[in-house]
C-alpha cells in the first residue's frame, strides 16, 4: 500500500463494461515521507479507481496490483484503487 494525494479526475469516453459508474482519480504517489506536506509530492502519477469519494488534494491510501481489484466480485480491469481517505499521518516521533 502506498500514500498518495489526489490531483485530478479522469473522464472516459469509452470503457470496459465493468467500469460503468466508475470514478477515476489522478493521484501523485508520496515518494518520501519528508515531502508529505510539499506540492508537488515528487512521486509517479497514477490513475486509480476511487472507492472512497475523494476530492482534489485529499491524502489517500492506494492499493496496487491484484489487491486493487480484490474487493469486487466481478472482473474489473484495475491496477490501482484508492482504498482509504487519510485524515492524518502520525509517525510517532
Amino acid at each position: 500500500m502506498k500514500l498518495a494525494r489526489t490531483i485530478g479526475s479522469v473522464t472516459l469516453s469509452q470503457s470496459h463494461p465493468g467500469m460503468k459508474q466508475a470514478k477515476l482519480r489522478l493521484v501523485e504517489v508520496v515518494d518520501s515521507i519528508e515531502r508529505l506536506e510539499t506540492e508537488p509530492l515528487g512521486g509517479e502519477t497514477i490513475v486509480a479507481w476511487d472507492l472512497c469519494g475523494t476530492g482534489i488534494g485529499d491524502l489517500v491510501a492506494l492499493a496496487e496490483g491484484p489487491e486493487a481489484a480484490q474487493p469486487f466480485p466481478d472482473v474489473k480491469p484495475l491496477d490501482a484503487s484508492i482504498v482509504a481517505l487519510l485524515d492524518r499521518v502520525d509517525l510517532g516521533k
